[in-house]
């Protein structure tokens, strides 16, 4: 019985609790544990509303200490890593990203990354990618996969135009005309059909109708995205940024979960990230200082 089939038919039997079985299949003795970070925008420049840019190293700092004391499985970081400052210098800003990155892999365990808007601002994509560790990953693309503890993990990246072309904001382009693009929406569909484990997403960009203040803040293909989600009977769960917010939809089955910006607010009482536990037919979010904590059925 596939995975939807299955999910449909216990869905009435499982609303009171907010618990909905996994399929027989899911139904092992597997659990992780991943720390979780987004929207650091680490840069030497003056506060701007409630962002704190230069706060953002120590944030950063306490995230990688706690997450070593908590002994994660990985570390995640949803992607605006760093900024830029006023004047915008390729040099400068390429040592804002090594500055913090220096910081981020004193993880004692692997390090992964989604890349977003604003770390491919004065730098392209090729500079990013090469000055962060995404651990064991060979490629000079934003979107990759990997296995850890019986789990199958997809990183995506919506840093491309409607023709699939890299973002690179110094040329102009707009930050709310974000796409996967083909290219990568056929990888996704072919990495999907190829795998056999329960699957995680993560992007910078959510991967659902996200407007605010008559901005859009999710990718124009996200329903393409969806679908193949859905089809695959193996997604749980999908974590995005960007948008400075918590925010949590549940689609067919899948969760998606937005978290908040570290960057906002000042001072390490403002600090937010957050710790993703999968056990068993459970999805807890644990959340430090500003960040919520949660419980989901998957």
């Amino acid at each position: 019985m596939g995975r939807r089939k299955f999910l449909k038919q216990s869905s009435a039997i499982c609303a009171s609790t907010l618990i909905v079985p996994l399929d027989p299949y899911f139904m092992v003795d597997k659990n992780i544990r991943i720390g979780l970070a987004s929207d650091s925008h680490y840069a030497d420049r003056e506060v701007a509303g409630t962002r704190f840019y230069r706060g953002a190293l120590e944030k950063i700092q306490e995230f990688v200490s706690v997450m070593n004391k908590e002994k994660v499985d990985f570390v995640v970081h949803l992607g605006d890593f760093k900024d830029e400052d006023e004047s915008k210098d390729e040099q400068k800003t390429l040592g804002y990203l090594q500055k913090i990155e220096t910081e981020f892999v004193k993880f004692k365990g692997d390090t992964f990354h989604c890349i977003g808007n604003h770390d491919v601002d004065s730098i392209t994509k090729q500079q990013f990618i090469k000055n962060v560790t995404n651990t064991g990953i060979v490629s000079d693309k934003g979107y990759y996969s990997f296995d850890r503890n019986g789990f199958h993990f997809i990183v995506l990246d919506g840093n491309h135009t409607k023709e699939g072309r890299d973002h690179f904001y110094k040329l102009g382009q707009d930050w709310q005309d974000t796409n996967l693009g083909r290219e990568q929406l056929d990888w996704l569909k072919k990495d999907l059909e190829s795998n056999t484990l329960p699957v995680m997403v993560f992007c910078h960009h959510p991967l659902y109708e996200f407007f605010r203040d008559e901005h859009k803040y999710h990718v124009n293909d996200y329903l393409k995205a969806q679908k193949l989600f859905e089809a695959s009977g193996k997604v749980l769960a999908v974590f995005q940024g960007h948008v400075h917010a918590e925010d949590h939809i549940s689609k067919n089955g899948i969760h998606y979960l937005t978290v908040l910006g570290m960057v906002d607010f000042e001072g390490l009482e403002n600090n937010s990230f957050s710790v993703v536990e999968i056990k068993g037919n459970k999805l807890k979010l644990k959340g430090y200082k500003r960040s919520s904590s949660h419980r989901y059925g998957i």
